[in-house]
């Protein structure tokens, strides 16, 4: 290979002077340059005369050079004629990812947002025919202005031998995309979890494969950890799906997090484990005895649980059309329930200042039907999971979602294998709601997923502490043995307690992976007297 000098003050084509030099390979350098004609920063890649990917990475330009989308770095100029080849980019100000996670990981909210942007952004390359094929820490950047920047689409392919002609393992489209899962693997954990060097720490490892997301950091929601280890390591997510595109990466990631841009710069599927169980969701991380150094806590998501939709991973059947009904029909038991309220209160206090004897007051215990029966609102939701040690507590982390009033959100259990009655691990789990003091039920409604079935039993009792000899407190006082779509338990019983508890001892099957077994809570309303 023939050598080649150059240094500060140089121009190419009586315009390009080159200023600092900030990177180098083996017959390569990086410039930062003036486009004197035009008064701006520009980027420029040399070659020595004998590098033997000139031809590649002069293509790779070329062909960037016709894309206009923002978040792409653009390419100006290119010239292979004489003696020096090169190459003339845009300059890219701003934070590297690897610059933004020197001081730990981003909250999850922006690591998606960010992530998103840049799956867009090659989903339109892709559009076009292109890839970039060697994404890293340093081609994801967040400019001064406020947006995503991908650099070297193509071109750090082609330096490194890795073009689309190469004996790459995989098709393009997924070798982004996985590139892509990696951005925001390392957004959320400063870990880097793919084969080419990086300034980033390897991500630690479990059983021979990286830890997922959020076995590392127990902060990363549910949702977010399942769509990255469907793009990552191809799980199937909970739709029986894997993420091969990056269009489907960045349609993913749209319905995690809200459609805003990220904030500035900061100061600087979940598969079956040899259990046979499903999704990891230990809130402690696990690193099969390798325990990474210890890293600042991302910032929190802004106060008590984040209220993202967990869309992205539930059934399309369970989703389409059923928001609208479901809201309308809320709507109308709402005002029913506000009129027989009302009436109830009169008809109290009618017969009352009339003298007729109420229900029970000559010591006759009131059935059912005689007791004044409203709407109660549960304090708060839980995951109940005394039969297991798994430090998740099943999902406890989204049970808010059984109470609030979306039915497009949703508590749901992990899934099990091979067997209904929990992969033959446990005998049941459960949701279990926080009246905030002690209350007698007549109706429990439950809005279950559309798989039919699952067994059920509503319960009452005085102590949510996580054991079995807490369970074995509870009173049952409904029960089904089909629950599924919206599920009624009219209760007789005259017992109290403070928990109700929602306690599943068999799981429906998923609708898209019948050898899978797990059920979901999409609202739950509670009517009784306390």
């Amino acid at each position: 290979m023939s050598t080649y000098t150059s240094e500060p003050g140089t121009r190419l084509a009586g315009r390009y002077r080159l200023e600092d030099q900030v990177d180098a390979g083996g017959g390569w350098t990086l410039w930062k340059a003036i486009d004197e004609i035009l008064a701006r920063a520009v980027t420029v890649l040399m070659f020595a005369g004998g590098f033997p990917r000139i031809h590649e990475a002069v293509t790779a330009a070329r062909a960037a050079s016709r894309l206009t989308d923002s978040r792409l770095s653009q390419v100006f100029d290119v010239d292979d004629s004489g003696e020096r080849a090169y190459i003339v980019m845009e300059w890219v100000a701003g934070d590297s990812l690897a610059d933004m996670l020197s001081e730990g990981p981003l909250e999850p909210s922006r690591a998606v947002s960010l992530t998103a942007e840049a799956a867009q952004a090659l989903a339109a390359a892709h559009a076009a025919g292109l890839a970039h094929l060697r994404l890293g820490p340093g081609s994801l950047r967040w400019t001064p202005g406020g947006g995503v920047k991908i650099t070297g689409l193509g071109i750090d392919a082609a330096l490194a031998g890795l073009g689309a002609d190469s004996d790459a393992p995989e098709d393009p489209a997924l070798t982004d995309t996985r590139g892509l899962a990696r951005l925001l693997y390392a957004a959320l954990t400063g870990y880097w979890a793919g084969p080419q060097p990086s300034a980033l720490p390897p991500a630690p490892m479990l059983d021979g494969a990286p830890c997922s997301p959020r076995q590392v950091s127990a902060d990363v929601p549910v949702s977010i950890d399942s769509v990255t280890c469907q793009a990552l390591f191809q799980r199937q997510g909970r739709n029986g799906a894997v993420i091969t595109t990056p269009l489907e990466l960045a349609d993913a990631l749209s319905r995690l997090a809200p459609p805003v841009p990220p904030a500035p710069a900061p100061p600087p599927h979940r598969g079956a484990d040899r259990t046979g169980r499903g999704p990891e969701t230990s809130r402690t991380a696990r690193y099969g005895g390798q325990r990474p150094a210890p890293r600042p806590d991302p910032p929190a998501w802004g106060g008590g649980p984040p209220e993202r939709p967990r869309a992205a991973y539930q059934r399309a059947e369970t989703r389409r059309g059923r928001g609208a009904a479901l809201k309308t029909l809320i709507g109308v038991v709402a005002v029913l329930v506000v009129a027989a309220a009302v009436a109830t209160a009169w008809s109290f206090s009618h017969t009352s200042a009339h003298g007729t004897p109420q229900a029970g007051r000559h010591g006759t215990s009131a059935g059912p039907s005689t007791v004044a029966s409203v709407p109660l609102k549960p304090v708060s939701a839980h995951g109940f999971d005394p039969l297991s040690s798994d430090p998740g507590n099943e999902d406890d982390a989204g049970a808010h979602f059984a109470i609030d009033g979306n039915p497009s959100t949703s508590w749901d259990t992990q899934y099990y294998v091979g067997n209904p009655v929990f992969g033959g691990l446990k005998k049941g789990t459960g949701l279990i709601l926080d009246m905030g003091k002690p209350v007698r039920l007549s109706q429990v409604q439950v809005q279950f997923g559309s798989s039919c079935c699952a067994s059920v039993q509503i319960q009452v009792g005085n102590d949510n502490t996580r054991s079995a000899a807490t369970l074995n407190t509870f009173t049952t006082v409904a029960s089904s043995t089909k629950a599924f779509n919206e599920t009624t338990f009219n209760v007789t019983s005259s017992a109290r307690g403070r928990y109700v508890l929602i306690w599943f001892t068999s799981l429906p099957p998923m609708a898209s992976n019948p050898g899978r077994f797990m059920a979901q809570v999409y609202n739950v309303a509670v009517r009784g007297s306390s």
